[in-house]
């Protein structure tokens, strides 16, 4: 993602498509979220791109 990559806040990119294994953990750990992108930031998720949550949750501005 470009924002991440911009502030550089290291990530890792799933594909839930080409790879069930990411699908089967993202509804493990949202409770069954089906939607993407889902940016997992600790112990919180943001659904879709959410600037000002994801600034916040990584103290950046």
């Amino acid at each position: 993602m470009e924002f991440l990559a911009a502030k550089g806040i290291a990530f890792q990119e799933r594909d839930v498509l080409a790879e069930p294994r990411n699908m089967e953990e993202l509804l493990a750990r949202t409770g069954g979220v089906r939607g993407t992108p889902v940016i997992v930031v600790g112990d919180h998720f943001v659904r879709g791109f959410d600037r000002g949550k994801l600034s916040r949750l990584l103290g950046v501005s």
